[in-house]
């Protein structure tokens, strides 16, 4: 799935929507002193009250949000694993029987507190539904209304949701005049901000995957393993972090004892930009170590080759046909994503203006010197540049 899939998928969560249809809502209530579900609900979601629709809605759309590979993250099923996930939510997908249904469910959720102690109580929600996308008239002879013609994709969102305690409270009674204590004994289940989570199967280009299934982490490039792996039986995966702390590793490799300063490595970034501008009918373009080689070669590298660039690669990831995806290892090249903190101050710039950045030694201290085309304006005040320099020794001292 691309950002734009996503995207399509989760504007539909809405009420009241006729591209969206949720035939069942299944709840399910763990409590954290044993891990044990303490209780389950299913009913058709039409049965639920407008103001508690719309609370789900709105978690179901938290689900689907996030950057690929730091909170959102399609994986692919492991293969021979007993008990596979996989078939579990095929089946689901396909059985008509609610009962039936509402059991698959529930050994997933068993699955969820295999080896697990979660330190709060936990609520899992499961839907099952059908999204519609209409079909794109091909002609405009056609006259037909684009609704009338749809893709239809059945699938399964999970959604899981921590449990907090109710606020204490003093309340003013109107009627009798007099100050309360609030006592409330009912938690609160927190449906702003998700832990977990993942929709079945990924939906490509119209086209349904049963192979893969989207998962959500509660927080940006903190996968759950355990989820991913034991729940989910899904293969590993690297985060956009993860990616980017291999790929420094590999330039710092191949680089060896040369120095990497803001000049090349705003080169590198360009590089990979480039290479994201050329490709730009991916969604998301993949480096391999031959990109990466053309990469640093371009950006003014020295004695870089594919042997060197290849052999780094078997060092860092043990995998020479390991791809980057160049997104998750070049910052946000038209934002001021770059982000330099030093005791003093904190300066963030662009990918591009990396290079109008230097760290220089004078007079036996560091200094950050920036270069700018116009004075510097601090606080109203117009900033008098300053000449570096040092004072000649007198004789010859």
């Amino acid at each position: 799935m691309d950002k734009q899939d996503i995207a399509n998928i989760r504007k539909q969560f809405k009420v009241d929507n006729d591209l969206l249809k949720i035939h069942d809502i299944f709840n399910v209530y763990i409590m954290k002193e044993s891990s044990d579900i303490y209780h389950h609900q299913s009913m058709p979601f039409e049965m639920l009250e407008e103001e508690q629709k719309e609370l789900f809605m709105d978690n179901f759309k938290k689900v689907l949000s996030g950057q690929l590979d730091e909170k959102l993250f399609e994986l692919k099923f492991q293969r021979d694993v007993e008990n596979n996930s996989q078939l579990i939510l095929h089946q689901g997908i396909l059985s008509n029987d609610t009962e039936e249904w509402k059991e698959l469910m529930l050994q997933l959720v068993e699955k969820m507190l295999k080896d697990k102690q979660y330190d709060m109580d936990i609520v899992v929600t499961f839907i099952r539904g059908e999204y519609m996308k209409p079909m794109k008239n091909m002609s405009e002879e056609i006259e037909e209304n684009e609704r009338d013609t749809v893709y239809a994709h059945p699938f399964i969102l999970c959604s899981m949701n921590k449990t907090q305690d109710p606020k204490k409270e003093l309340l003013f009674d109107y009627v009798e005049k007099a100050f309360k204590y609030n006592i409330v004994v009912d938690p609160i289940i927190n449906l702003k901000a998700p832990i977990s989570g993942f929709l079945f199967p990924t939906i490509t280009d119209n086209a349904a995957d049963v192979n893969h299934v989207l998962y959500t982490a509660g927080k940006k490039n903190k996968p759950n393993y355990h989820f991913i792996e034991e729940v989910l039986n899904a293969e590993e995966i690297m985060t956009a972090a993860q990616d980017k702390l291999v790929f420094e590793e590999i330039v710092k490799n191949v680089a060896g004892d040369q120095t990497i300063n803001t000049s090349t490595l705003s080169n590198v970034y360009d590089e990979i930009h480039r290479v994201v501008e050329e490709n730009e009918e991916e969604d998301r373009p993949k480096l391999d170590y031959k990109d990466i080689e053309q990469v640093l070669t371009s950006s003014g590298i020295e004695d870089v080759n594919s042997e060197k660039v290849e052999s780094a690669f078997k060092t860092v990831v043990d995998d020479e046909r390991y791809e980057f995806k160049a997104n998750n290892i070049v910052p946000k090249y038209h934002s001021k994503s770059i982000k330099i903190e030093t005791k003093i101050a904190n300066i963030a710039i662009s990918p591009q203006d990396l290079r109008y950045v230097r760290q220089v030694h004078f007079g036996g201290k560091r200094y950050l010197m920036m270069e700018v085309e116009e004075n510097t304006v601090i606080e109203g005040f117009e900033m008098i540049p300053e000449a570096l320099v040092q004072k000649a020794p007198e004789n010859g001292q």
